[in-house]
């Protein structure tokens, strides 16, 4: 799995001009589901995500979680994170999942979430989204179940 991780002041994603997930203070997250990952990438991934210290202390210094500042997180399926661009001039999706296991595992990976007790908002699976944010800091980072970056 790969996701982009941006931490936010607010994020809403809308299909056919309504909100289907909104969230404040936390993390908008693309998560991309390759054909190799499993349950365990999952597992990884919920994880990461909500322990991951990417929020500022009291000195500055980014030593908190999402949890630590009771932060919500806006998760949204974006197969085109598989995508390989080192060829040609159009991307490759031959990495990326097929719809009905991926699906599967990225709802593993938002169950997961909230069993850690992070509000968890999603997108509607397979459907043309239109995400805005309001990036804090900006900070944004990759991460890969592979540990491949």
């Amino acid at each position: 799995m790969r996701a982009v991780i941006q931490r936010v002041l607010e994020a809403k994603v809308e299909v056919e001009g309504d909100i289907v997930g909104q969230i404040g203070h936390g993390l908008l997250v693309y998560l991309g589901v390759g054909k190799a990952d499993a349950d365990k990438d999952a597992e990884f991934m919920a994880e990461k995500l909500t322990h991951l210290r990417i929020f500022s202390d009291d000195a500055g210094k980014m030593n908190r979680s999402v949890m630590d500042i009771g932060g919500g997180i806006l998760l949204i399926s974006n197969f085109t994170l598989q995508g390989d661009c080192r060829k040609g001039r159009r991307p490759g999706f031959d990495a990326a999942e097929l719809p009905e296991p991926a699906e599967a595992l990225y709802e593993k990976v938002a169950a997961l979430i909230g069993q850690f007790g992070v509000a968890v908002e999603k997108g509607s699976f397979g459907q043309h989204m239109h995400v805005s944010s309001v990036n804090d800091g900006p900070v944004n980072f990759l991460l890969d179940s592979g540990r491949l970056f």
